[in-house]
């Protein structure tokens, strides 16, 4: 087994429009057909949120296509799904998503020494000038960036 990390989805609007406070990892438990529809590279976890509910935490809203070689066996496709964290992380995310305005969001959902992991990020929501000064941000970086290899080229 290879240490490297294969990722299978990322949440690319997520940058975008939250500001990411802290990242945690969380194993997720999933059934057979879940785990081999993943291995073939197939989810979608943009739309997805997480919540605190009696002291576990739960992601919804994810969506794993059903493996196609599946027989009545298969799983649901957006259906609840456990998160393993430490006691110590629920309850700060707990602590912290009563606050006003923060949010747990995925990021990236990936396989770790075989083992599917799914990165949340506790997160504040951007207002709109927020996201256009990051933009702006990044566009005059990459104008930096493009000047600075042209003159490096010269």
């Amino acid at each position: 087994m290879s240490d490297a990390v294969k990722v299978v989805a990322t949440n690319r609007s997520a940058r975008h429009d939250f500001f990411i406070e802290d990242v945690f990892e969380a194993g997720i438990v999933l059934t057979g057909t879940e785990v081999k529809s993943l291995r073939q590279g197939r989810a979608s976890i943009g739309e997805g949120y997480i919540y605190i509910d009696g002291g576990q935490a739960w992601c919804e809203n994810i969506h794993i296509p059903e493996y196609t070689q599946g027989t009545w066996t298969n799983h649901a496709v957006r259906r609840k799904r456990k998160l393993l964290l430490h006691h110590h992380e629920i309850d700060e995310l707990a602590i912290r998503t009563r606050e006003k305005g923060h949010t747990i969001i995925p990021l990236r959902l990936y396989f770790l020494k075989g083992r599917a992991k799914l990165e949340i990020g506790l997160a504040q929501g951007k207002k709109l000038y927020d996201k256009r000064q990051t933009l702006r941000e990044k566009q005059a970086n990459r104008e930096a960036e493009r000047a600075m290899a042209r003159r490096g080229r010269e």
